[in-house]
């Protein structure tokens, strides 16, 4: 839940503000357990365009007003005879926004975590979970596959074995299980998760942002490709970043024995 922040927007179904270069995009269908309709898609799309647009903007979290993260799509907003249209249109750009964006992004799930929306938590960079926090491949439960890129992410995560029984069987994972398989950052009492993500937040805006994005990226294209091709990935990375005035920054703060004071650039 957003507090002490100045709300921009005029937004339906998600609330959205700034502090200090972090930013919060909260679902906000609480009735509905935040499940994801199209016209909260069109504004989830605004709000990240957004962020993608500003300079000021160092860090984004995601996360859900009231019980839940997200139940994923809200099959009463569905058109059953294009299913194939709704991920191509909303789902699979959501999700490469978001793993491609070149801040940090943190998912704060703060309740139940379903289908669609248990893999866009799982797709965020660092993932902090309130104990009482489930995520559960519901899919099988209404016959479809996993979307949202939960077949790519997941065995990454857990193995294939792991993945393979929760995609089929749809047993939920209580956050405690998946910081203890890998699946996330770390499980938090339910009452701490609001400030231990923003802690975490500002913390990482406060960084060099450009050799952060460049560290996801590498950590990312590492899945696909041969030690060679990222031994030759981290030399590139590493001469662009010495290139950055946070870099000259930082050396020259570590030399003077200060703290540096990094601009994302």
């Amino acid at each position: 839940m957003i507090t002490q922040l100045e709300l921009q927007g005029d937004f339906q179904n998600i609330e959205f503000g700034v502090d200090e270069g972090v930013a919060w995009l909260s679902f906000n269908r609480p009735d509905k357990l935040n499940s994801f309709t199209a016209k909260m898609h069109e504004e989830v799309r605004e709000a990240l365009g957004r962020v993608q647009q500003s300079e000021a903007i160092r860090c984004l979290i995601i996360t859900g007003n009231g019980r839940a993260f997200s139940a994923g799509q809200d099959l009463g907003d569905l058109d059953m005879s294009s299913l194939a249209d709704v991920v191509e249109k909303d789902y699979n750009p959501l999700l490469r926004t978001i793993t491609q964006m070149n801040i940090p992004v943190i998912a704060s799930v703060n309740g139940v975590a379903a289908g669609a929306a248990a893999n866009l938590a799982l797709a965020c960079d660092i993932v902090l979970a309130a104990r009482s926090a489930k995520f559960i491949q519901s899919f099988n439960h209404v016959g479809l596959v996993p979307d949202g890129g939960g077949t790519w992410t997941l065995p990454r995560l857990v193995g294939l074995a792991r993945a393979t029984a929760l995609c089929m069987t749809g047993e939920p994972v209580p956050a405690e299980q998946a910081e203890h398989w890998g699946m996330i950052w770390r499980a938090v009492d339910d009452d701490q998760l609001h400030a231990e993500t923003t802690a975490l937040a500002h913390r990482l805006a406060n960084q060099a942002t450009i050799g952060l994005a460049y560290t996801k990226k590498l950590l990312r294209f590492s899945q696909t490709r041969t030690l060679d091709d990222q031994l030759n990935l981290e030399r590139d990375f590493q001469q662009a970043a010495s290139q950055t005035e946070d870099f000259a920054e930082g050396v020259d703060a570590f030399l003077n024995k200060r703290k540096p004071a990094f601009k994302g650039r």
